[in-house]
């Protein structure tokens, strides 16, 4: 598998495994290390391997995961929440982790999708270099547009590690940020309502 940026990415500009574990060879030797020795022989490879985990986001469509809903819901009309989604991102800024969990709602417009698709949107955006902020809006703009819902509202808390393992050093600090789109947006009773269900 090869990684790619994006879709409009040519084909020229696509680099190879082989091309990456030798790119980690050369930051081995930068560090100071010797990447022949026998503890760092199969590291690049690893990297490699544990990198198409991190951003395997890259390489999925969270729109398609959303495709499928149903409509024998007895009419069900009120906000849909799932709490407590584990989100293990990278920051865009230095690569460290972003580690925490999203909070999730839609009012849903005649038609519901199944609960393990909203998590997994969450897994695709967190896979791939983030912001916390970018990360909060594409995950509400992507079940608005997909779902057609009255409203969406998605609240993340999480640590990045660019803070509490380097530069600053505040190990105690968490980062909360908030989206809200339709109903959540322009009626407080449900943007209250929702922060009620998610502080409990």
């Amino acid at each position: 598998m090869k990684l790619v940026k994006n879709e409009n990415q040519k084909k020229a500009d696509i680099v190879s495994d082989k091309e990456a574990e030798d790119a980690f060879i050369k930051i081995l030797k930068w560090l100071g290390e010797d990447p022949a020795r026998e503890g760092l022989l199969e590291t690049p490879k690893r990297v490699i391997k544990a990198f198409k985990e991190y951003f395997k986001g890259y390489q999925e469509d969270p729109k398609k995961i959303l495709e499928k809903t149903f409509g024998d819901v007895e009419g069900y009309s009120d906000m849909v929440v799932q709490k407590n989604i584990s989100v293990q991102s990278h920051c865009e800024h230095h690569m460290a982790p972003i580690i925490g969990i999203a909070h999730v709602a839609y009012i849903p417009n005649q038609r519901v999708v199944g609960l393990s698709k909203i998590a997994r949107v969450v897994e695709v955006f967190s896979k791939r270099l983030q912001t916390q902020e970018r990360l909060t809006v594409q995950i509400a703009n992507t079940l608005m547009e997909s779902l057609d819902a009255k409203g969406v509202a998605v609240t993340i808390d999480s640590t990045h590690h660019c803070m509490t393992m380097r530069g600053i050093k505040k190990e105690q600090a968490t980062t909360v940020t908030n989206y809200y789109l339709g109903q959540f947006k322009e009626d407080l009773s449900y943007q209250n309502r929702y922060l009620r269900f998610i502080a409990k």
